[in-house]
């Protein structure tokens, strides 16, 4: 069916006529904002008439939908989809293997250069000792004494065990 061949005025019109019903009773049930948004979307399809942009959502529509059946039913296409998925695997895991690559190169070059910018087992001396206090000495907090219950139930003393094991108290 061609554009030409659908009248568009009683489509538009009875549309709009439709929209304009059901936004009266979500008016009446929902309130004024709900009513009036729904009069807003009526109102479009006779707008659309009105403009003249009726063709070119019939074309943009055809078109999308010309594609989308193109995509769906052809082996030729599926078979681009799965080169262009497989391009893209290639290029994400050459990335990582480059950046592995890059990570070694460097500490080699670093090694060359510089040899005493190898790690060494004593401390750096351009960098704080570790153990160097940076606040002065507390005294350490006092331990607390663990409480016990009474006389807790078997189901709530399987559920504190669970959370003992867990690291929850």
């Amino acid at each position: 069916m061609s554009f030409d061949q659908i009248a568009w005025l009683p489509l538009c019109g009875g549309l709009t006529a439709v929209g304009l019903v059901l936004s009266f009773l979500a008016f009446r049930r929902r309130g004024a904002g709900a009513g009036l948004r729904a009069a807003a979307w009526s109102l479009i399809p006779v707008a659309a008439y009105l403009t003249g942009a009726l063709p070119a959502l019939w074309t943009m529509g055809t078109a999308a939908v010309g594609f989308v059946t193109g995509l769906v039913f052809s082996p030729k296409v599926w078979a681009g989809v799965a080169v262009a998925g497989l391009a893209a695997l290639l290029f994400l895991v050459s990335g990582v293997l480059r950046g592995r690559t890059l990570g070694e190169s460097r500490t080699r070059r670093r090694a060359k250069q510089d040899p005493a910018a190898q790690p060494s087992a004593g401390p750096s001396p351009t960098l704080p000792s570790v153990t160097a206090p940076t606040q002065p000495n507390r005294p350490p907090l006092p331990k607390r004494q663990p409480t016990t219950a009474a006389a807790p139930d078997d189901d709530l003393g399987d559920i504190e065990e669970i959370l003992k094991r867990r690291g929850i108290s």
